[in-house]
């Protein structure tokens, strides 16, 4: 390896991720460089100044793998190749050497609870004989039932993306487990030689100069033993798998030896995608004594817009309170022990200033602006998903064929056989539906958003002629610079690192307030999430004479307007 790929390594003290800030790149959208309508490798380098100028201190980059892109890159084919549809290996290694160049460390998603079932370990598996069969979950037809028949699945196991979640495999006779697109075959971690695979891997990676790792699904590769049936909900012919499936009883130890194996004094950054995962858990995974993860994500706070027990199309409002208590739940139940990694969106998500906020003309800016205030104050890691950080909305797609997202699509022709009017369905995709994340960043004004010069994958978002990041970047009041504000209050201010958390008003319906308190200094963040003008209430600390280090608005102060947030630096705690 190059100097250039490998400096970095000398450049992570101790616990240096928890004053850094996080910007996700899903490579296919954010910008192509060859006109063939896909977003690439030495398209994202080409905007490393603008992510400098930004101010984050991490790339993490979805999934560049081999892959037949059935699941948009996590199908991972070839786990040491970089996808002709993104670039080289080369052109990687020139974008790890820049973003270091820059002071920015680059973090590669990992996706190793399941392979593509083109990956040479799984056709090696289909032979019954093969020494590798063992590598992934292959099962006989139920007992009684005839192999490849409706019924005859070894479990009633639903796939994360509809249908069942085993695929029979006529010329060996048997089924094989995929929580997600039967083109994705899940692992078998109890297998020892599985794992030394993957730590074999991490680390080749880790030599080419990576940072850290996002772990996709991590808390799924331990499975309960026995592969039982869930309990059958009625009128659907499958049940969700991941009760049966997440948080297994070897999930800690697993990784433990990961970090023994490949963590252990390098000073990565590590954060494990968990859903289902309760504060304690990730009390427990996030606990450095444990020597597991530096941090999870977690799927609480954006499952509260969904009917409890549904599915996420089944959408229901969100009251402020409800919002609030459960992000003081993680703060509260992780502190002084464990870390929170703070986000609203990424690319499995819709977009935030759509979904917990106001995107209209009037409120937009103001509720993106907010928006990252808020979390960017909360204590963790923020993650800026790319787009947000000049308040790019939802697309709204009208039609079916607009769509690309494999779970959307599926669950798409899935409601309708069920008897769901399509106009009803089509109302939760705009809302929820994966491609909200995925349409192309809208760089500037001309064809395209200035994404690409061909024709893009994924139909840009209209409204890029006056969302884009040009113009933010030329706007000194922009959502854009009032990121840049924060993530340099998080550098400066260890009180924003290191405060404990404090929420105020917790019952209010408009207003979110807290404080964080460090060495001496009181934060205090308000904020009216609405569209309507709140009264500050007289409950909130005094702030006379205190510092107004960020704000939404010039006057700040009096009653809150829409969308208004401030940020102020109380001089004493109490």
């Amino acid at each position: 390896m190059t100097a250039d790929l490998v400096q970095s390594e000398s450049s992570r003290p101790d616990n240096w991720w928890k004053s850094s800030v996080v910007y996700q790149i899903y490579p296919r959208s954010f910008a192509d460089s060859n006109g063939d309508g896909m977003g690439d490798i030495p398209g994202i380098t080409t905007k490393l100044d603008y992510l400098a100028e930004l101010g984050v201190d991490v790339i993490w980059l979805s999934p560049v793998y081999r892959s037949p892109q059935d699941d948009n890159g996590y199908d991972i084919s070839d786990y040491r190749d970089v996808d002709p549809t993104f670039g080289t290996l080369q052109d990687l290694d020139a974008l790890i050497a820049g973003a270091h160049q820059r002071g920015m460390k680059l973090v590669m998603d990992l996706v190793v609870n399941h392979t593509s079932d083109e990956h040479a370990w799984f056709i090696e598996s289909r032979r019954k004989e093969s020494p590798k069969r063992d590598w992934y979950w292959w099962r006989p037809a139920r007992p009684g039932h005839e192999p490849g028949t409706t019924g005859a699945e070894p479990t009633n196991w639903e796939s994360a993306f509809s249908g069942s979640a085993w695929e029979y495999d006529e010329p060996s006779g048997e089924y094989f487990l995929h929580l997600f697109s039967r083109k994705q075959p899940d692992l078998n971690w109890e297998n020892p030689e599985v794992r030394a695979a993957v730590y074999e891997m991490m680390n080749w990676w880790v030599d080419r100069g990576v940072d850290g790792f996002r772990m996709d699904v991590i808390n799924l590769i331990s499975k309960r033993p026995g592969l039982e049936d869930e309990p059958p909900i009625p009128g659907r012919p499958y049940a969700p798998a991941f009760g049966a499936v997440a948080n297994g009883p070897r999930l800690h130890e697993f990784l433990n030896e990961m970090h023994q194996e490949v963590l252990a004094g390098q000073n990565l950054i590590t954060v494990g995608e968990m859903p289902g995962a309760t504060v304690e858990l990730a009390r427990q995974v996030t606990d450095p004594a444990r020597q597991e993860l530096n941090m999870v994500f977690t799927f609480e706070h954006v499952s509260l817009d969904q009917v409890e027990g549904g599915a996420k199309w089944d959408l229901q409002d969100l009251p402020l309170p409800v919002l609030k208590a459960n992000l003081n739940g993680w703060q509260t139940g992780l502190a002084e022990v464990g870390w929170n990694s703070l986000y609203w969106n990424n690319h499995d998500q819709p977009r935030a200033v759509s979904r917990f906020g106001d995107d209209s003309a009037e409120h937009r800016v103001n509720s993106a602006k907010t928006l990252g205030t808020v979390l960017h104050m909360h204590k963790g890691t923020p993650y800026v998903y790319q787009g947000e950080e000049f308040g790019m909305t939802n697309s709204y797609f009208t039609e079916i064929g607009h769509y690309q997202d494999l779970e959307s699509v599926n669950h798409y022709k899935s409601a309708l056989s069920l008897g769901q009017l399509a106009e009803d369905v089509l109302l939760s995709l705009s809302v929820k539906s994966r491609d909200n994340a995925r349409t192309p960043v809208q760089w500037d004004d001309s064809h395209q958003a200035g994404f690409t010069q061909g024709i893009p994958w994924l139909t840009v978002n209209p409204n890029y002629v006056t969302v884009n990041a040009a113009s933010a970047v030329a706007d000194p009041d922009s959502v854009f610079h009032h990121y840049k504000k924060l993530i340099k209050l998080r550098r400066d201010l260890p009180v924003v690192v290191e405060g404990h958390y404090e929420l105020l008003l917790p019952e209010h319906e408009q207003i979110f307030a807290f404080t964080r308190t460090w060495d001496g200094q009181v934060l205090l963040v308000v904020a009216n999430m609405s569209s309507e003008p709140a009264d500050s209430p007289d409950a909130l600390p005094n702030v006379a004479g205190a510092e107004l280090l960020i704000s939404t608005h010039a006057a700040a102060s009096g009653p809150l307007q829409p969308w208004e947030s401030r940020v102020l630096l109380l001089s004493e705690a109490g």
